[in-house]
């Protein structure tokens, strides 16, 4: 592809205006680089508009590399250290924002995400960067006289520096596409698969009985994939959802198990087990009910005592309703895909990156970042300080 003569030169050219993105494109500008940022929506930062019910859960107090999912577990470990949730607290202390801590260290604003993004604007504007909306069609090639030529419908850019920070492909409404992994292929990188993570599971078969519960909403220990989280589980119209599901979700494959563990901490049917029974104290439906009632919501409790009661009362039928109640096994039947998951999991294949610059390994001046690499972290605030502190690292380094 040749580009027109009147190609606008900059030091560096960001590709996509997300929370990856705008972090590297003011990091860099405020270096003194002269820096494009190119996004082929019409608004910067969308997914930090709607983040955390539209109060943008910006970090977590306990990130740290154990938060996040890769192939290679040790990859987030050099950037996360180098910009950590402190330096972005201060970054927002600065600019007056007031915040708070939820739950399990996740920071809010007080009020609206429009102030992170106003924030990472004016941060933009410190650096002087050209932010350009409405980029479309991007195209991208590289020669060995003029380092990256860009061509889209804003017009033609080259620069000695590429930083792709596209995102991935949750949430296509918002314009999320394929481009960061078509231009890591381009140029040579390998792609872990990308799917669908922190997104609900569906159920199919009989545990579409489950959905009769839809609006249930229970403390558990979700597992797969060997990790678990404890947290609210949600029944909705089509499966399971809720902090603990979404979790785990990012953790499992197609045709495997969820294991839930539905009263973690309690030995529910302690007291229907004992010999002789307390006074009052029988064993039957209704006693099941009212032992499972006191662990979990009403709905849910009714529905696993019926689902349970055909086994019968002795004391190994009791025994054996204990341990299923804390390993229930769930069979879904797949995602709601990307439309409704909050992240990606794969990406960029860290194998082709350095981890502390972002910057591909066989191609000098060329560096992807933020959710577009294989690097995903748990709900809770941990995938924007990925991408804060892939965005510092790649902006420090070009």
């Amino acid at each position: 592809m040749l580009l027109p003569l009147h190609s606008r030169r900059f030091d560096v050219i960001v590709l996509g205006a997300g929370a990856a993105g705008l972090m590297c494109a003011a990091t860099a500008g405020q270096r003194g680089k002269r820096v494009a940022l190119l996004e082929h929506g019409g608004q910067p930062g969308r997914k930090i508009l709607i983040s955390g019910g539209g109060r943008c859960n910006f970090t977590n107090l306990h990130c740290g590399p154990l938060n996040f999912i890769s192939e290679n577990k040790h990859f987030a470990k050099s950037a996360l250290a180098l910009y950590q949730p402190h330096h972005f607290i201060e970054l927002v202390d600065r600019y007056g924002i007031a915040w708070h801590e939820k739950t399990l260290g996740q920071l809010f604003c007080d009020g609206s995400s429009r102030a992170i993004l106003d924030m990472l604007l004016a941060e933009c504007a410190l650096g002087n960067v050209e932010v350009m909306l409405k980029a479309q069609g991007i195209q991208v090639v590289r020669s060995a006289g003029t380092g990256f030529q860009v061509e889209c419908s804003r017009g033609s850019f080259q620069a000695d520096t590429l930083v792709v920070a596209t995102g991935g492909l949750s949430i296509a409404k918002m314009g999320a596409t394929g481009l960061g992994y078509d231009l890591a292929r381009q140029f040579g990188l390998e792609v872990v698969k990308p799917r669908p993570g922190l997104v609900p599971l569906l159920l199919g078969g009989e545990e579409q009985q489950w959905t009769l519960l839809a609006g249930v909403a229970s403390e558990v220990v979700a597992s797969a994939g060997g990790s678990s989280f404890r947290e609210k589980m949600l029944v909705t119209h089509r499966g399971l959802s809720g902090p603990s599901v979404l979790q785990a979700s990012s953790h499992w494959r197609s045709g495997e198990e969820l294991i839930l563990d539905l009263a973690p901490g309690r030995k529910v049917l302690a007291e229907l087990m004992e010999v002789p029974l307390k006074p009052g104290v029988r064993r039957d439906l209704a006693s099941l009910k009212q032992a499972l009632r006191e662990a979990m919501p009403q709905r849910l409790a009714n529905y696993l005592a019926e689902a349970n009661a055909q086994n019968g009362w002795s004391n190994v039928a009791l025994s054996a309703c204990e341990q299923k109640l804390h390993h229930w096994a769930v069979h879904p039947v797949g995602t709601a895909g990307f439309d409704k998951a909050e992240v990606t999991v794969g990406g960029v294949n860290t194998d082709g990156l350095h981890a502390r610059t972002m910057e591909a390994r066989a191609v000098q001046g060329l560096y992807f970042i933020g959710e577009a690499v294989d690097v995903t972290g748990q709900l809770g605030g941990f995938n924007f300080q990925w991408a804060w502190a892939s965005g510092v690292a790649a902006g420090r380094a070009v």
